[in-house]
């Protein structure tokens, strides 16, 4: 039953999906979600447009790259379930058809993380490749085509990244197709974005020239908050049309939703929250159309 509301939702929202689809990138499409300031709704963002899609019958992958596995979490991988996780995976000790987990969602699944993954900053600064380890790994390059197999039946794979600019985040940018930046409607989330394209021009230059922005997300919006709005003119400023025009709002289910493990289009569809992140997983899926 929610699962046919949200793809009648989804045609209403988008109206022309055929056409929206001409021009989809090659699959998957690697997306990372990232912001090096924590608290702006990074991972909410990640579980829960990953969560949309999948809902319009999309198959898609979320890699949790957070050593504290919050995205796991929120789509119910309990800590016993990681036995086999994202450390495991990148270094060689497990193959990624034993790590992957299967939330309640048909259609989404979770590669999920734990506190391992916190020593994978000193490990990947000590390898030749200390920036391109997933690429290989998700698209096949250096000798790991097999495993980039298991990847391939995936629309879109989507990466939460760690509120850091480590190696975590930097082979994140170098696998990806493009970047979400989530950004919390408030002063400080402002501060700290020119650090994040600095590395964003980095990572071009030096891995990964492909890389685009595919946008930014507006989160936690209050609109009786007249700052709200200012800091919102101020992104659209900058940024222009790379933000979305989908503003995800402050809501209380929202919140709820991770301590439940449900993505909030489970745990409360009928909410003003899931009805924005449908929303933003239209606008999304129409701007694969648009190139």
């Amino acid at each position: 039953m929610i699962r046919k509301w949200l793809q009648y939702c989804f045609r209403w929202v988008i109206k022309s999906s055929a056409k929206a689809r001409e021009g989809m990138h090659q699959k998957p499409k690697i997306v990372s979600i990232t912001n090096q300031k924590g608290g702006v709704g990074k991972t909410t963002t990640t579980i829960n447009l990953a969560a949309a899609l999948a809902a319009t019958d999309k198959r898609v992958l979320v890699i949790d790259l957070d050593p504290q596995g919050n995205a796991s979490t929120g789509l119910g991988v309990g800590r016993s379930e990681r036995t086999f996780d994202t450390y495991a995976f990148l270094f060689g000790r497990a193959v990624a058809s034993d790590c992957i987990r299967r939330p309640r969602l048909t259609g989404l699944d979770i590669l999920p993380a734990s506190i391992n993954l916190s020593a994978a900053e000193i490990e990947l600064g000590a390898m030749e490749d200390k920036m391109g380890r997933l690429r290989s790994l998700l698209r096949g390059n250096g000798g790991e085509v097999a495993t980039a197999k298991t990847f391939a039946g995936y629309d879109y794979i989507l990466l939460d990244c760690p509120p850091a600019l480590g190696f975590l985040t930097l082979n994140a940018l170098t696998a990806s197709h493009s970047i979400i930046i989530p950004l919390q409607a408030e002063f400080f989330s402002l501060e700290g974005v020119s650090h994040l394209m600095n590395t964003i021009q980095m990572v071009r230059a030096k891995e990964n020239p492909a890389l685009v922005i595919e946008g930014v997300a507006l989160t936690m919006v209050d609109r009786r908050n007249q700052l709200s709005h200012l800091v919102e003119k101020d992104v659209r400023e900058y940024f222009g049309d790379k933000v979305f025009s989908t503003i995800i709002p402050r809501n209380v289910r929202i919140s709820e939703a991770p301590s439940h493990g449900k993505p909030i289009i489970l745990y409360d569809h009928n909410s003003s929250g899931a009805a924005a992140y449908i929303q933003l997983a239209a606008e999304f899926i129409l701007r694969q159309g648009t190139g």
